[in-house]
């Protein structure tokens, strides 16, 4: 949550369904966005636990998901956050395909970020 009590990070309604699907077939679910490699700043989504957290990361939001039972923790690196600070994420989905290592992969779309501005 930002200052204001909003949440810092959202998903549509195609994220939320994508990510109950892949719940089904992975188990509990994580995001990490970096801004570096391979889809830049692109979300990734990994099996949670899969991806190794540290102290150049930031837990923006642990996402509640409808027809999932945990909640899906959203990190993204400090640096990453540094620039993105003044921003509402929203996770969204897009036909294509994305990074090899992001679990929705295999389903010929991929998630991509939308933002808003807080406070507009």
């Amino acid at each position: 949550m930002d200052a204001s009590g909003e949440p810092r990070v959202e998903l549509t309604p195609a994220a939320a369904d994508l990510l109950c699907l892949l719940r089904v077939r992975h188990g509990p679910l994580m995001f990490h966005q970096s801004g570096g490699c391979c889809d830049g700043s692109a979300p990734m989504c990994y099996p949670d636990g899969d991806f190794r957290t540290g102290d150049s990361d930031v837990l923006l939001e642990s996402l509640t998901v409808p027809g999932v039972a945990e909640p899906v923790p959203f990190w993204m690196s400090r640096a990453q956050h540094e620039v993105w600070a003044h921003t509402r994420l929203i996770v969204d989905v897009v036909p294509g395909r994305g990074s090899g290592f992001s679990l929705e992969a295999p389903e010929g779309v991929r998630f991509l970020i939308r933002s808003r501005v807080i406070g507009s």
